[in-house]
């Protein structure tokens, strides 16, 4: 399997067909349709900055041991839940290598400032004009 530039060897996916919950007629007693992908990320072939990011995601799919598990079960071919099993993998793995921009400080502007002044100036104008009306002649 390939991700961007990487390469994933075959060996490296274990692919289990189990048994489909759900709908499906008498096919889902009979037929073992689900997949569940496993992937041990610590024992892959991965570059180990990959490894870290994928560790790092704190994914609810990847164990305390670093093997991400997924179950495939959305149609009743077993051939098209391995396909949406690696693309779902292949998508994680994309999602660690890509590298998010640090982000630029920037200061708010002179005009925002004023605008912000204005409004809260305005809005304790408003809050003064709701108080008693001293009487005193």
């Amino acid at each position: 399997m390939r991700v961007k530039h990487l390469t994933i060897p075959d060996a490296e996916i274990v692919m289990t067909a189990v048994r489909s919950q759900g709908a499906g007629g008498q096919n889902v007693n009979k037929v073992a349709t689900a997949i569940h992908l496993k992937f041990d990320i610590v024992a892959s072939s991965l570059p180990a900055a990959v490894k870290q990011r994928l560790l790092a995601l704190n994914d609810q799919r990847v164990t305390k041991e670093g093997v991400f598990i997924i179950k495939s079960q959305q149609t009743r071919s077993q051939l098209k839940n391995k396909q949406q099993a690696l693309l779902r993998l292949r998508a994680f793995i994309a999602q660690a290598l890509a590298v998010r921009k640090t982000r630029k400080k920037t200061l708010p502007t002179k005009a925002s400032k004023i605008r912000r002044l204005k409004s809260k100036n305005k809005r304790s104008e408003l809050k003064k004009s709701r108080n008693k009306v001293d009487r005193e002649h």
